[in-house]
């Protein structure tokens, strides 16, 4: 059997995403979606050039050679929620590798047609109590981030009795990196910087001059020195710094899950307001690359004729994204102080799916004597993927490659934008990981 139509070239055309029907009663008929997957696994079958990135496609690929018929229609229908859970929605079969993807008449969307088929089964099922837990990531950074709670939760997170008793209630991987919590987040330490300045900001190309900071989940309670960081560069760079009164999570871990309605609950909390700071001329950074592409990429493909949601995404940047189209314009500062040395870079998954180019190299190499050694290989983290006990193992497998480069190379150190997946690759290796904001705020020398 083999994909319908003669056509076996890809398209030349640039990739084009269609918005996501989440809100038609067809999205959630379970017998069309699973024409949809044969249909779309049939034609991964006879092409095979994602079989080096995630898990799911070697999952597919060992089940229909171990069929009977070899062929798609040989595999058991359960198996396909095999396929399923190994996907974490990284997007780079869709933007790197599949010559099928629209406008290709095959139309051929595969991380898409993943969340639809974890839509359905949540809809359907719902969510073990495991992976509704480690989607709450404003419930859970709450509780752990109570003053008199916070020291017990990261001594617990450390000692292998905790994490033996949290592998064995919870599902969570013992070997597993786990963040640590704060009590005292970004938003209280930057509690100044709640209310509109009267800073000189200068605009300059797209850009205006001046941010307003939507601190992530992580970067609030799990790492705030990303956002103090991310504050004394832009304002080193004279680009005054906002956060907003309210922030929840973007909704990207509950996008993971399935639990669309849950993603547009967050949507209602965050975007009014993000949009009434860009009416009033401010434009947003985010420094964890998933929420950005949350805000980029997901919600306007959920939300396609929302005008709140286009104008936020129009003015959604990554921190380096936006710091090199200063510097487009002379607008950057470049008297920086100090090396870097020699760095190893890991290039997100969910970075590298925006085509905004390898800004964070580009501006690290304006340090004197140093050296970016870009890595563009997943690291398997995924936020939730990487901890789960049935994952783990095969997550740490994904990131080898990463953790052979680096220990082949003579790098000084090692970053990446997403602090999750620097993490993951550090565990196995003899440094501890950093993140390019902080390298950036050292070569400045401030």
């Amino acid at each position: 059997m083999s994909p319908p139509g003669d056509k076996r070239e890809g398209s030349l055309e640039a990739p084009t995403r269609h918005p996501l029907d989440w809100q038609s009663d067809e999205f959630y008929d379970q017998t069309a979606l699973f024409n949809e997957l044969e249909r779309v696994f049939d034609i991964c079958h006879g092409c095979r050039r994602c079989f080096n990135l995630c898990n799911s496609f070697p999952t597919l690929f060992d089940a229909i050679d171990e069929s009977a018929t070899m062929e798609v229609d040989g595999v058991a229908k359960e198996i396909y929620w095999d396929v399923v859970d190994n996907c974490y929605l990284c997007d780079m079969c869709y933007m790197s590798k599949c010559p099928y993807v629209p406008p290709h008449e095959w139309n051929v969307d595969f991380p898409h047609l993943m969340l639809r088929a974890k839509a359905v089964r949540f809809k359907e099922q719902g969510a073990s109590k495991r992976d509704r837990i480690l989607s709450s990531t404003d419930a859970v950074g709450r509780i752990a981030g109570i003053p008199v709670i916070v020291q017990a939760v990261n001594a617990t997170n450390k000692s292998k009795t905790g994490r033996k008793l949290l592998e064995k209630t919870l599902g969570v991987h013992r070997d597993a990196p786990i963040p640590e919590y704060h009590s005292n987040t970004a938003r209280k330490r930057l509690k100044k910087h709640r209310h509109e300045t009267a800073q000189r900001a200068k605009a300059a190309g797209d850009t205006r001059g001046k941010v307003v900071l939507f601190a992530t989940c992580y970067g609030n309670r799990n790492m705030p020195s990303l956002a103090e960081d991310l504050v004394a560069v832009y304002e080193h760079n004279d680009i005054p710094v906002a956060i907003a009164e309210r922030e929840a999570c973007c909704g990207m871990p509950k996008l993971e899950l399935g639990d669309l309605e849950a993603v547009a609950a967050a949507k209602e909390k965050n975007i009014p307001q993000l949009a009434e700071w860009v009416d009033r001329g401010w434009d947003i950074v985010t420094p964890i690359p998933s929420c950005t592409l949350m805000f980029k990429q997901e919600l306007p493909l959920m939300y396609p004729e929302d005008p709140a949601v286009i104008k936020v995404r129009d003015a959604m940047y990554d921190p380096f994204e936006y710091l090199m189209l200063r510097h487009k314009h002379g607008l950057l500062n470049t008297s920086f102080k100090a090396s870097l040395g020699k760095v190893g870079y890991q290039v997100p998954c969910h970075l590298r799916v925006q085509n905004i180019g390898l800004k964070t190299r580009d501006l690290l190499s304006m340090a004197p004597d140093t050296e970016v050694q870009v890595i563009e290989r997943c690291s398997g983290h995924d936020g939730t993927y990487a901890v789960k006990k049935e994952f783990h193992d095969i997550s740490k497998k994904i990131a080898r490659p990463i953790v052979n480069k680096v220990k082949k190379s003579d790098v000084q150190q090692f970053v990446s934008d997403c602090p999750m997946a620097a993490e993951q690759v550090a565990q196995s290796l003899d440094q501890q990981p950093n993140h390019p904001l902080n390298l950036l705020r050292r070569a400045y020398g401030i």
